[in-house]
């Protein structure tokens, strides 16, 4: 059985590789969508939904990551490592929310 077992594991750890390395894109996409809707043409909606949409993206690259490294998948440190960027988020719309 352990002959079985290191394959295994190395192909869970590459497909978890592969699958947060498939979010880095759509992420990247979501970061430029968000700078043009905050600096050149402000829509508040479109600020929400870019950033939700990347807070997604960046909770499921470190969910696959961990998924591919057998650790469980959920932890209380994933949703608070999302809080920095969404405080950021939020102190950046902040202006647009108050008018």
């Amino acid at each position: 059985m352990s002959d079985r077992a290191a394959p295994q594991r190395r192909v869970r750890a590459l497909m978890g590789v592969v699958a947060a390395s498939a979010l880095a894109y759509p992420l990247l996409l979501c970061a430029v969508e968000l700078v043009f809707a905050q600096l050149y043409v402000v829509q508040v909606g479109a600020v929400v939904g870019w950033g939700a949409l990347a807070v997604l993206c960046s909770v499921g690259v470190v969910a696959a990551a961990r998924w591919g490294a057998t650790r469980p998948v959920w932890s209380p440190w994933l949703l608070v490592g999302v809080l920095p960027p969404a405080l950021y988020e939020l102190w950046l719309v902040w202006p647009l929310l108050t008018r």
